[in-house]
């Protein structure tokens, strides 16, 4: 795929234009991947789809028709329940076109039996927004190496990229794209400690989102390990290993686990559900 698209030419589609479509598009103008006026976004939604084309200088439209027409790629970014009716819908211009869905618990096979198209699934989150995205990608029974490699170079531009196979997606749900809700409840917890012991609030919000945003820039350049990590902090009988054992006590780990493992389970009950 080229690097730029000519004049007047729709480079990617967007079908839905919601919290994590809006996200991905976001992160894809701030990246410079392709021109503003090469991303069309159909959302029903008018005030929505103003805010993405004034805030972001995107083509918008309230037809599906017309991205399925007009982009070379297509991101199906609408809830679950509704991604197999609009594919059934549209089903005519899609076919031979590489789709790629980011909804959770909607599998290709059931995507594929809809519509002729080459069907991928990708799991990202809306730190895409600012071009921190952690993203996986599968590849459907009709995708090819050359549609692969374009589905990678989109989320590239927007973060970190891995490949998995389906069955493994809604792992990746779980951990990924709910996963920023966790990490925000963590802060917002490690703020409210800070608060009850003396700091005013706005203070220990900026501190505690800090102290993630750092710890985890650590973990990623200098790919240690959390327990290698956790060690340089620790000093035996100090007050890092205090916290440490309140955390134990209380069951941090196992509660943050669960939390994974529950929205995993939902995935693959979305799944059921959207047969």
């Amino acid at each position: 795929m080229e690097s730029q698209t000519s004049a007047g030419a729709i480079r990617l589609g967007f079908i839905g234009g919601g919290k994590l479509a809006g996200s991905v598009i976001r992160g894809l103008v701030r990246a410079k991947y392709c021109a503003p006026f090469a991303i069309l976004v159909s959302e029903p939604n008018e005030a929505a789809r103003q805010v993405l084309e004034n805030e972001l200088g995107i083509s918008g439209t309230s037809e599906n028709a017309a991205v399925a027409e007009q982009a070379g790629v297509i991101l199906i970014g609408v809830k679950p329940a509704v991604v197999l009716p609009v594919l059934a819908a549209i089903a005519p211009q899609l076919e031979g076109k590489l789709v790629v869905s980011l909804a959770a618990g909607v599998r290709m096979n059931s995507m594929e039996k809809v519509a002729a198209a080459h069907f991928m699934r990708a799991m990202t989150n809306t730190p895409s927004a600012i071009c921190r995205a952690a993203t996986a990608v599968a590849k459907g029974g009709r995708t090819t190496n050359s549609e692969l490699s374009i589905a990678r170079e989109i989320f590239s531009a927007i973060g970190v990229v891995v490949e998995v196979g389906e069955e493994q997606i809604d792992a990746v749900t779980a951990l990924a794209g709910s996963g920023p809700a966790f990490v925000y409840t963590v802060i917002e917890a490690l703020a409210r400690g800070g608060e009850k012991t003396g700091l005013d609030w706005e203070v220990a919000l900026t501190l505690a989102t800090q102290t993630v945003l750092g710890a985890a820039q650590l973990a990623t350049e200098t790919k240690l390990s959390p327990e290698e990590l956790r060690k340089m902090v620790v000093t035996p009988g100090g007050t890092t290993a205090a916290g440490l054992a309140a955390m134990e006590k209380m069951k941090t780990s196992q509660s943050l686990i669960a939390a994974v493992e529950a929205a995993a389970k939902r995935g693959s009950e979305m799944a059921r559900e959207n047969l």
